[in-house]
């Protein structure tokens, strides 16, 4: 149970209902399922109006992005949302992973994922950098980087770190106001949340 009750779109102002309407439907869309609890952190924006449109703004352009492949995208969100041990965040993500193709295997295999065969070499440096920009503090050694670059020009590294950073910002906001669980992924495979320990080849790297 969240510790602030949210705008239902029946009960805010005329634009702020119709902005959390739209936003039920496309989660709809995008999950393909419908929940009680679908769009309750947006439904706590919407104490703030002029927050809830700008925000809803990051989000709308932040999906419209498609230089980095949305693999790539769903997996660095996926392990940021474990890293943070969001429940909302980790249900929702489980289940658009799945749409775009994750398997079961992939989605319980992300604790272990350095050590996996599910993941190409490409998308270990990008789990390692979600695992590094959700630590606190954060922690991108230069190799890393520099790893990355070889694969991801720059304006791929800025849609690619905006993604993992807005997955950040979901989960503390998130887990500060105590929305949990939505029901997107029941009875099926979900991501285990993970807290922040550092992988030794990061600290390691960091240390370097």
């Amino acid at each position: 149970m969240s510790r602030i009750e949210g705008v239902s779109p029946r009960k805010a102002g005329p634009l702020t209902g119709l902005v959390l309407r739209v936003a039920r439907r496309k989660t709809g869309q995008m999950t393909g399922r419908e929940t009680e609890a679908m769009i309750g952190p947006l439904e706590a924006y919407a104490h703030v109006p002029r927050l809830l449109l700008g925000y809803g703004m990051l989000e709308g352009a932040t999906a419209k992005l498609d230089r980095v492949p949305e693999r790539l995208k769903v997996l660095a969100e996926l392990k940021a949302a474990a890293m943070t041990s969001c429940e909302y965040c980790i249900d929702i993500g489980s289940q658009i992973g799945r749409l775009a193709g994750l398997t079961d295997e992939e989605i319980l295999a992300l604790p272990r994922y350095r050590d996996s065969e599910e993941f190409d070499e490409l998308e270990k440096l990008v789990l390692d950098y979600a695992v590094g920009m959700s630590r606190t503090p954060v922690v991108v050694p230069d190799e890393l980087f520099a790893e990355l670059r070889r694969s991801l020009d720059e304006a791929q590294l800025v849609e690619l770190t905006n993604a993992i950073a807005l997955e950040n910002m979901r989960g503390r906001f998130n887990l500060a106001l105590g929305f949990g669980s939505a029901g997107f992924s029941e009875g099926m495979v979900c991501a285990l949340p993970e807290g922040t320990a550092e992988p030794e080849h990061l600290a390691a790297g960091a240390r370097g």
